[in-house]
């Protein structure tokens, strides 16, 4: 059986909530597990989604059927972990660890082609409608603007009472 395999290193999430998701991906078909993670509002949903396809396209450049695809492993590691602290009352501080996940996922090649229980289509990217506003030169401002100067006891007397 042919294998592929793609990774995603220092990924800023903490590893237990890539996990949650990354358990239910095991055994699926890549088609499948695609679909899984398109409809799913988990943060670590995108990147897992961005690994998937990854790893497919390696595997086309292997010369692997993208059909015959289906998720071998899927293995999230501890990365490093960021130590901050966060001060707190009377002179105390409390530990804040913002941890990293490695995650590496494998594909191998199953002997028949899963059947295609959905149509995955990328997304449409929508045009910008341009609206074109006219805005006058310079010049045709000034023409029509009349040029008469108002005297000092017109300005005065033509002010709202304060």
């Amino acid at each position: 059986m042919a294998t592929t395999t793609a990774k995603i290193n220092y990924l800023k999430i903490a590893p237990r909530k890539v996990r949650l998701l990354a358990n239910t991906l095991k055994g699926l078909s890549v088609q499948e597990a695609e679909a899984q993670l398109l409809l799913r509002l988990q943060r670590s949903a995108k990147p897992l989604l961005k690994l998937i396809r990854s790893a497919v396209a390696n595997a086309k450049n292997q010369k692997m059927d993208s059909s015959k695809l289906f998720v071998a492993s899927l293995l999230v590691n501890q990365g490093p972990m960021l130590k901050r602290f966060l001060p707190r009352a009377q002179g105390r501080a409390t530990p804040i660890h913002k941890k990293m996940s490695h995650v590496v996922l494998v594909l191998k090649e199953a002997e028949g082609a899963f059947a295609s229980r959905f149509v995955i289509n990328p997304p449409v990217k929508k045009e910008k409608a341009k609206k074109e506003i006219k805005r006058p030169k310079m010049e045709e401002v000034r023409k029509e603007t009349p040029k008469e100067k108002a005297g000092f006891f017109k300005r005065i007397f033509q002010r709202k009472s304060v």
